[in-house]
């Protein structure tokens, strides 16, 4: 999930945020990951598909456990992806599958990641709301946590060959994706602040997608 985008809110430096568990039989996978290149070096946004993946992470709800992919580990990412009863991710369905979509083809999988049941909080979001929040404003309010990076500096660390602190942040960003999703689905709200500064708190139910055109 990219941070490159400008949504509302800013990510800073923060404590782990608190994990939330709970059984379920289902296999609902958390999944984040960052690119190696930026919307600018791909020549802008309709070039998501060009971004490559420099690391991905998935947190899966029935081995209660991180496995994280780099590059050379895609085509392992993507059939990871397929035995998911449910994806959920913040913006994986315009951004995360994008930037995953090519490695199908380039290891002959016919497969279209948008066929997996997903959950998009972001779209959700929007759709409720009208405009956008940054997943960390929404982690800031709901959860009392902060990212502890962004976007822009995983491009700057994957450049640097600092691969560890790119796995440390999306592991964070993925536990935060979850964290926010076991706390709607419980509470059946969101908490956000207005541009006017006021806070706001409004009736949000996740919607799942089976297929996305």
């Amino acid at each position: 999930m990219s941070e490159q985008l400008g949504l509302f809110g800013e990510p800073e430096d923060q404590k782990p945020t608190k994990t939330i568990k709970r059984e379920t039989k289902s296999r609902i996978q958390y999944f984040d990951l960052e690119t190696q290149k930026s919307a600018d070096d791909v020549g802008g946004w309709n070039n998501i598909h060009k971004m490559g993946l420099a690391v991905g992470v998935v947190w899966d709800s029935v081995d209660q456990e991180y496995f994280v992919y780099e590059e050379k580990d895609a085509k392992n990412l993507i059939e990871k992806l397929r035995t998911a009863d449910l994806v959920v991710g913040f913006n994986v369905i315009k951004f995360d599958y994008v930037v995953l979509q090519p490695y199908c083809k380039k290891f002959n999988l016919d497969f279209d990641l948008k066929d997996i049941k997903t959950c998009d909080m972001l779209d959700d979001v929007k759709k409720l709301l009208n405009f956008r929040l940054s997943l960390n404003h929404l982690a800031e309010h709901n959860l009392n946590a902060k990212k502890s990076a962004d976007g822009l500096i995983s491009l700057q660390w994957y450049k640097e060959g600092k691969i560890d602190k790119i796995i440390h942040y999306c592991k964070q960003d993925v536990q935060i994706t979850r964290d926010l999703y076991l706390h709607v689905e419980e509470h059946g709200y969101i908490k956000f602040k207005s541009k006017s500064g006021k806070m706001v708190q409004r009736e949000l139910v996740w919607e799942i997608s089976d297929k996305v055109s």
